[in-house]
């Protein structure tokens, strides 16, 4: 009790300096608007409150993603409760939207116990669902004090993160005491959350929900079209979510690539999209021809780099290129690499550097298969290029061995909403 009134009071002395970051104006990020007062728990009632709705958490857009086939799958197995899902960005948020034809958006509130109070108050859910790991304490502990049931879902407990809450037990402890069942991606993350104390009858293992990615007909007929338009017979890779200081060695390697390729292009794909203009002035600085996404080109086949600078298009341009590069892995332990399911889910070769702790479980797998290759740094990375594109068979077999991955992995959907079933209340209307 003591513990969390003495975080409750850090947090309101940090709060602002918290806010004044994430209301701050960037380029192409959406903004708040009146919407602001959310955060402080003046939620406006939902329009479908015929029962219960269930409160679904994924923080902002990667969560928000990766959580949209369960939550999908969760309406169409009870159409009649209401769903809500909460972001804490506003980038979240307009990922969320597109989910709007079955569920409600809410910004998520402060972790201030007047904030969660109002929210709880005006929503009334009945079940909480967290994707990932994003626990706040005054939050588990007040919609546990409501008798509203608290389920982790496709949890992650990375080793660091454990030995960091081993140290700080008594701070774990304030979260464990309230969650229903903690739904792990793997059996190591199970593991370290029972060492950790939680009771083991409520952790279970489903598998990663990012693993039961389903790829659109749209998806495929977009990327065809696109790919059309950027040239049909060109080599085209992707380096996608690249974070600072890595834009420039992969600008580096696609120069070398075009050494022997000429006609190659590189879909440049920042992760962060304030640094859109950033990337674009380092592209024309390097003396790249550059055709940026937002821009309504007649000679996209002339281009050497294409900037992706939109939000919400990721597999749309994996479906146009033929390698995939995950950025977040070649600028040291800092990030720890990106998510290769979505073009392990469109068969594409998939390349890495060698900081992906964050995702090692899929890119291990993936680099045991053969569909993933591990560069160390950017003189590897421009030789594997090169190798993929001069062997086509060795491209299609790498295809093969991805989509066996993915089908390996496949049900954590499935199975998540079965271990839920029993903390919802279906009612007929």
């Amino acid at each position: 009790m003591l513990l969390r009134w003495l975080y409750t009071i850090l947090l309101t002395l940090v709060s602002p300096i918290f806010l004044l970051s994430l209301y701050k104006s960037k380029p192409n990020k959406p903004k708040f608007g009146s919407r602001w007062k959310e955060h402080f728990g003046v939620t406006p009632p939902l329009e479908n409150q015929s029962q219960a709705p269930v409160w679904i958490h994924t923080v902002s857009v990667g969560e928000t993603i990766a959580a949209t086939p369960f939550i999908r799958a969760l309406k169409q197995k009870y159409p009649n409760i209401p769903i809500v899902i909460t972001t804490t960005t506003s980038t979240g948020a307009e990922q969320a939207a597109k989910l709007s034809d079955i569920a409600e958006h809410r910004y998520m509130p402060l972790d201030l116990p007047f904030a969660i109070k109002g929210f709880i108050r005006k929503v009334r859910p009945q079940a909480m669902l967290i994707m990932e790991t994003e626990l706040w304490p005054n939050t588990l502990h007040y919609v546990a004090k409501a008798n509203i049931p608290i389920t982790v879902i496709n949890a992650r407990l990375s080793e660091r993160s454990a030995n960091r809450y081993q140290k700080f037990q008594s701070v774990f402890d304030l979260f464990a005491q309230n969650l229903s069942k903690i739904l792990c991606q793997h059996s190591d993350d199970a593991k370290r959350f029972i060492e950790l104390g939680m009771n083991e009858k409520n952790v279970h293992i489903t598998g990663s929900l990012k693993f039961d990615i389903s790829v659109s007909d749209s998806v495929i007929s977009e990327g065809r079209s696109l790919r059309q338009q950027l040239g049909k017979n060109r080599p085209i890779w992707v380096a996608a979510s690249t974070h600072q200081g890595e834009d420039e060695q992969v600008l580096t390697s696609h120069r070398q690539l075009l050494q022997t390729y000429p006609d190659a292009l590189l879909i440049l794909v920042p992760r962060h999209p304030e640094r859109f203009n950033t990337v674009h002035q380092l592209c024309q600085k390097e003396g790249f021809k550059i055709s940026r996404r937002t821009e309504k080109a007649d000679n996209l086949q002339q281009a050497q780099v294409y900037l992706a600078n939109t939000m919400g298009e990721m597999m749309v341009l994996l479906a146009s290129s033929d390698v995939c590069f995950m950025g977040g892995s070649l600028i040291g332990e800092k990030v720890g690499g990106h998510n290769l399911l979505e073009p392990a889910a469109l068969g594409l070769p998939c390349i890495t550097g060698p900081s992906f702790y964050n995702f090692a479980d899929i890119t291990q797998q993936l680099t045991d298969a053969g569909a993933c290759f591990v560069c160390p740094n950017q003189a590897e990375l421009t030789k594997t290029l090169v190798q993929l594109f001069q062997d086509s068979l060795m491209r299609q077999q790498c295809k093969a061995k991805a989509l066996a991955v993915i089908a390996q992995n496949t049900g954590a959907v499935e199975r998540s909403i079965e271990f839920i079933k029993p903390l919802l209340v279906v009612e007929n209307s």
